[in-house]
């Protein structure tokens, strides 16, 4: 049985600790310039302490265009490095592995923080985005390997690539979002061109022991589970791939689409041959027993937010008692602060239903 605090041994020689993983959490507590703040450090780091095997800092933009939300940290050029120092360093003081998640929001980019019109594969009349150059696509690609090769430079023991969410990676995956008519577009070998030239080169310019996932997400803006497995496999086939990172959203839940409703969308993923690449999933784990549970289901480690947020040493609970549960919801801002975030991250969590108590 996979125990939850066993280690994790990945093919490019890092080792995690325990089976726990810090989701990647937007909480805009960074700088507009991308530079990491001390609310961001002291959020990550106190989940270092907190027994994480792997923390992984929030979704990182790789181009100024491609920002997501307002205070969001950057790694889109080298005046990022020095703050990324401090975070890796400390991050790995606790034996935790320090990871980056490069990211760039696409046509999700809002136009009010970027100050221009956001991009996308093709045209997008909904968002107001415009098409990208088959130029502007490829240094695209040369600015994600750019920002990984900042990230080994920052101390990092890796990146996770962002191919999930509706992001720019996934908006070039997706047959309804993508209708270029280059290389880029069209079949799905054209629409996973990026990702694979991203993730390949990657390997080539940070080298065999960089520690390197890819976040997908098999529903939502136009992905079909089929074409995700294929995905899956095709990563785990050409080798460059240390881990894969699923973002399912409830990992307990059947797939929205009738035709794969024989399988839990949990048992679509498990159900592949992921040979050296290591499994992580992320949706509604919550307590000790759903730890175990997604564990025992072949997963090779779990992927925590929510009740990280909750309890910076969630592993240490969950490790030290098989029965955990998390604290009940709404929680007072004196808690959450507590636990490590800052008024901004708070205000933040007040989008999420019941989480945060309203007179605290």
């Amino acid at each position: 049985m996979n125990s939850p605090d066993s280690p994790v041994r990945f093919s490019c020689g890092s080792i995690m600790k325990n089976g726990f993983m810090l989701a990647p959490l937007t909480n805009r507590q960074s700088f507009e310039n991308g530079q990491l703040s001390d609310e961001e450090y002291h959020w990550l780091t106190m989940r270092a302490e907190g027994q994480f095997g792997l923390v992984m800092t929030c979704a990182s933009h790789v181009q100024e265009i491609g920002k997501g939300f307002s205070g969001q940290l950057g790694i889109f050029n080298d005046d990022h490095i020095e703050g990324h120092q401090r975070l890796s360093t400390k991050i790995k003081s606790y034996g935790s592995l320090a990871v980056i998640q490069l990211h760039h929001a696409g046509m999700r980019s809002p136009s009010d923080v970027i100050h221009q019109t956001p991009v996308c594969p093709s045209a997008n009349e909904e968002t107001g985005a415009r098409a990208l150059s088959l130029e502007e696509v490829i240094q695209l690609k040369d600015d994600f390997i750019s920002a990984a090769i900042r990230a080994k430079k920052s101390g990092y023991d890796g990146v996770e690539v962002h191919g999930a969410h509706g992001y720019i990676l996934t908006q070039f995956i997706s047959s309804e979002v993508n209708k270029r008519t280059d290389r880029y577009g069209g079949s799905l070998e054209n629409r996973t061109r990026l990702l694979f030239e991203i993730v390949n080169g990657i390997r080539v310019a940070c080298g065999p022991n960089f520690l390197l996932g890819v976040r997908l997400s098999p529903e939502k803006v136009g992905m079909d589970i089929a074409e995700v497995q294929s995905i899956c496999r095709q990563l785990v086939d050409e080798g460059n791939t240390d881990f894969l990172d699923i973002s399912l959203w409830d990992c307990f839940k059947l797939p929205e689409d009738p035709q794969y409703q024989h399988l839990s969308l949990l048992e679509h993923f498990t159900s592949l041959d992921f040979k050296h690449v290591k499994l992580t999933v992320a949706g509604k784990i919550s307590n000790a027993k759903e730890v175990q549970q997604i564990l025992d289901a072949g997963v090779d480690f779990v992927t925590i937010g929510r009740s990280a947020i909750l309890h910076h040493d969630f592993p240490v609970k969950v490790i030290e008692n098989p029965e955990f549960e998390p604290i009940q919801i709404p929680v007072s801002k004196a808690y959450l602060r507590k636990e490590g975030l800052s008024d901004t991250f708070i205000t933040y969590m007040k989008r999420w239903p019941d989480f945060v108590q309203e007179d605290s």
